[in-house]
């Protein structure tokens, strides 16, 4: 293989059996009967999914440099982490880059002139179906709380906003000292793409494989 190899492709094997185990709020856990290559045959095994139905991330970053994070509580990890506004993909045949917006100004009161697509990932396609659209946000604009017609409750309640300057984010990043997942990928992203002046980034309106 050659370089131009290395790109993900879809492919599907053949699922014989399914049946779901679990259905929440967000997730369902499905089970699937899967042929699996073995040797010179097929073999059938049981492979646990969580159905997930989307995200959305934002990296705002601004005139100076600087990226926006906040900080939420999660319970799965019992920590306080920071991130990036996200949301999930819950209102059916919205645009990604318009529910990107809708974060912005709901999680971190702010808007942008500039949209660009910065990364597609699968947070974790050893167990979850969930992909990602990371957006970069420039041109940044605090809108008014008055102006804001939306309440924060649970987790999103009292979320503290900081700036930080876009290499220091890079160090806490390879610190450790940032661990959020979408927060991660976004700022080292940022940070290649800088180099080359954002040229290589996709529209926002990019169409997802």
């Amino acid at each position: 293989m050659t370089p131009d190899d290395v790109r993900d492709r879809p492919e599907r094997w053949t699922v014989v059996e399914e049946g779901t185990a679990f259905r929440g709020r967000v997730f369902d856990v499905r089970q699937d009967r899967v042929e699996m290559p073995r040797g010179d045959g097929i073999e059938v095994v049981t492979r646990d999914v969580i159905a997930h139905v989307g995200s959305v991330g934002v990296l705002a970053f601004d005139d100076d440099d600087r990226v926006m994070l906040l900080r939420q509580y999660r319970h799965p990890v019992s920590r306080l982490l920071w991130e990036v506004p996200a949301g999930l993909r819950d209102v059916h045949g919205e645009p990604l880059h318009k529910l990107a917006e809708r974060e912005l100004l709901e999680e971190a009161g702010y808007r942008a002139d500039r949209w660009d697509t910065l990364l597609d990932v699968f947070t974790s396609p050893g167990m979850t179906d969930e992909r990602v659209r990371i957006f970069l946000a420039r041109g940044l604009t605090e809108v008014p709380a008055d102006e804001i017609d939306f309440e924060r409750v649970h987790e999103e309640a009292d979320m503290p906003v900081v700036w930080v300057p876009l290499d220091e984010a890079v160090r806490k990043v390879l610190a450790g000292e940032v661990r959020n997942a979408i927060a991660c990928m976004g700022v080292l992203a940022v940070h290649a793409a800088r180099a080359s002046g954002f040229a290589a980034l996709r529209p926002a309106d990019a169409p997802e494989d």
